[in-house]
């Protein structure tokens, strides 16, 4: 996420094209998404039956103003937020690995690495996003 967002003037990691988020919006929703991604992960711990919702209206990003916001103020919380997640992974025994959990969208059971996978993919796709608006520029 660093890498993609170096150098670029506030104009370009603001720039919106129609209703699409802008490249800073992107990276501001990566942030804010970390809650819900450690969330999760503490369902299963929990032994939870089905893991917590998610807001689908994406409000969290839209009324975050990330825009208005220093870049590196949303890279340092995205950083600080993911560092504290994968250390939370690390510290899983084998046992936590395998507890599953019901996803509340996909109504389909999920296991610990399964949820490793889907935040994966969601980065993948905001990363391929905020390329594509770079590429723009």
């Amino acid at each position: 996420l660093e890498e993609r967002v170096a150098g670029l003037s506030q104009a370009v990691l603001t720039r919106r094209e129609g209703e699409e988020w802008s490249l800073q919006e992107n990276a501001g929703h990566l942030w804010d998404m970390e809650g819900l991604w450690a969330g999760r992960l503490e369902d299963f711990l929990n032994g939870a039956e089905m893991l917590r919702v998610a807001d689908l209206t994406n409000r969290k990003t839209y009324e975050a103003d990330h825009n208005a916001r220093p870049m590196g103020e949303i890279l340092a919380g995205f950083r600080a937020a993911r560092l504290a997640f994968v250390q939370r992974l690390e510290t899983l025994t084998e046992a936590d690995v395998k507890r599953s959990s019901l996803h509340p969208r996909l109504k389909q059971p999920m296991h610990v690495i399964d949820h490793a996978y889907f935040v994966a993919e969601h980065d993948d796709h905001h990363l391929a996003q905020i390329t594509r608006l770079r590429a723009a520029k």
